[in-house]
């Protein structure tokens, strides 16, 4: 594999920072808390010191932000043959730097001392041309000051909140709940859940945007068809001042998160789009249930007469009774059809009982 030219290097360096450089050289670095030095090449750009694994990297390591430096003094050994060391107190943090000789330590301090309080330091021991380097840099940095101000990054994920188990739908929409500038198919999830969800739920989409294992980034993950078969990448996403910078072989800076989404859709002629969890729907309309405290009104009961029946004197003949109907066997009773006739019999009779009745009491 051939190594990347120098050139690009530089160049992809400069995309992903978006600042000046001003100074670079090989160092060693410790924090106050770790016992051995770890070695980077390191590179001032701006305020702030990038560190990376070695000058062949593109994208930094580690970085240092100057701008709230405290103090800055140099642990020189009285033995020549000892590597000077110098110490870094920042805001939250001291970091020790120690380089190969007195005057790289000098050099360093210089040009630090510069761009963080804004003056060519004094009691330095400079030649000629450094302290025309240095006028050009301090120059440079007051004139980067007073430039209009950059776009403001987009808001940051969650860290390291996603590590837990937040690749369930109600997770991930709290996550997105709490991030209003984050596209739809963003979720809080490691890249091995990323995979899983679009191995498990290829119809729901087939890219998932999510932060990065690297503190303050971002990577979207897409599942892809090939000639060989179905494969998973994932890309790196940098915010910067200039907007979210997207790490391929030739760098591309957009402003925002949704418009990475756009210019991934875009670059694959969408035939891929966004995974987004599907929410089921209703098909009916059901009544309401009758609360219980609200009973539903009845008919009114009309109550009906009541007629008591005719009651008969105990001395009464037997003669005064109706006489019981006698039925023979085979014999059916045929109800009148005429009506009037009907009704004339039934006067007669009562007009008879009537009679019977007046006649015995007088």
């Amino acid at each position: 594999m051939m190594a990347v030219p120098q050139r690009v290097v530089h160049q992809r360096r400069a995309t992903i920072t978006a600042l000046p450089l001003y100074y670079s050289g090989h160092l060693l670095k410790k924090e106050h808390f770790e016992n051995d030095f770890k070695k980077y090449y390191a590179e001032l750009r701006g305020c702030t010191l990038f560190l990376y694994k070695d000058d062949t990297q593109d994208t930094y390591t580690e970085k240092l932000d100057l701008e709230n430096l405290k103090s800055m003094r140099l642990d020189s050994p009285c033995q020549i043959k000892m590597s000077p060391v110098f110490t870094l107190t920042l805001h939250t943090e001291e970091v020790q730097l120690k380089v190969d000789s007195l005057d790289t330590a000098e050099e360093w301090q210089g040009y630090i001392h510069t761009v963080v309080k804004k003056e060519i330091p004094s009691t330095l021991q400079l030649l000629p041309g450094q302290k025309i380097m240095l006028q050009d840099i301090l120059a440079q940095e007051k004139r980067r000051n007073c430039a209009k101000p950059s776009p403001p990054i987009p808001p940051l994920p969650p860290r390291p909140a996603f590590l837990s188990a937040a690749s369930s739908p109600k997770a991930a929409e709290a996550c997105r709940g709490s991030l209003p500038e984050m596209p739809s198919c963003f979720y809080g999830v490691t890249r091995q859940e990323a995979e899983r969800m679009l191995e498990e739920n290829p119809e729901y989409g087939s890219i998932i945007i999510r932060p990065a294992a690297l503190a303050k980034n971002y990577a979207l993950t897409l599942r892809q068809q090939t000639p060989s078969g179905m494969v998973m990448k994932n890309y790196r996403l940098t915010p910067s001042k200039s907007g979210i910078i997207i790490e391929l072989d030739t760098a591309v800076t957009v402003s925002s998160l949704n418009e990475v989404l756009k210019y991934f859709l875009e670059k694959t002629e969408h035939r891929l789009y966004p995974f987004i969890m599907a929410h089921p729907y209703d098909t009916r309309i059901g009544l309401p249930s009758v609360p219980m405290c609200i009973t539903s009104q009845q008919p009114k009961v009309v109550p009906q007469a009541h007629v008591a029946p005719m009651q008969h004197s105990q001395s009464a003949p037997e003669s005064l009774k109706p006489p019981p109907s006698k039925v023979t066997e085979n014999e059916y009773l045929i109800p009148d059809d005429d009506s009037k006739d009907k009704k004339v019999l039934l006067a007669n009779e009562l007009g008879a009982v009537l009679q019977s009745r007046w006649e015995k009491h007088h």
